[in-house]
């Protein structure tokens, strides 16, 4: 007799996980920030997050990291990755910044932020920049308004400004390899903490 697998509970918020390239569309499953964690502080995308770091060129760069990075749609779960394929939002928003000048000085105040608790964050994979992920409310505005009102405060607190294509609910996000990533306790299964 053959036994029906149980299906895996998502602790928390979930999202949906795409196998690369990019241009795969589909997702592979739904994980949890915790599944995210794991994965970006494992080894799973060490080789790739390596070579990338020695490309110069960004053409080569980022040709690279769309062939070769798995990423998730932090803003929810998706049919396929299209703002209008959404099956449920995870309240969640990816704030995206580039070529950020002292990586670890504006992680530390992104901790630190008396606005926004940080859900999650970690030095994107050509290592000159941060992914902050926080926690948001959409009940009564679009997830383009929220991200338009929370780039206007961190742009006015730090100085910084998210990637504005990070303003799309179905934004692509790669996961990278970063041993120092940071989770909020609140999203790590009871079974996975020490």
């Amino acid at each position: 007799m053959k036994t029906q697998e149980i299906p895996r509970l998502i602790f928390g918020p979930q999202i949906s996980f795409y196998r690369k390239p990019v241009w795969n569309t589909a997702p592979y499953k739904s994980v949890s920030l915790h599944d995210v964690y794991t994965y970006i502080t494992g080894a799973y995308a060490a080789p790739q997050t390596e070579h990338l770091r020695t490309l110069t060129e960004k053409k080569e760069a980022d040709a690279y990291k769309a062939r070769a990075f798995d990423y998730v749609t932090f803003g929810g779960t998706f049919i396929k990755r299209d703002d209008s394929c959404l099956i449920f939002p995870s309240d969640l928003l990816c704030l995206d910044f580039d070529n950020v000048p002292n990586v670890q000085m504006y992680r530390n105040q992104f901790l630190a932020d008396p606005e926004f608790e940080t859900a999650l964050m970690f030095t994107s994979p050509s290592g000159q920049g941060i992914k902050w992920i926080v926690p948001i409310r959409t009940c009564c505005h679009t997830y383009q308004q929220v991200f338009a009102a929370v780039t206007n405060y961190v742009k006015a607190t730090y100085g910084l400004v998210p990637d504005q294509k990070c303003k799309d609910i179905s934004r692509a996000c790669f996961l990278p390899h970063d041993p120092q990533a940071y989770i909020n306790h609140k999203y790590v299964p009871f079974n996975a903490q020490r």
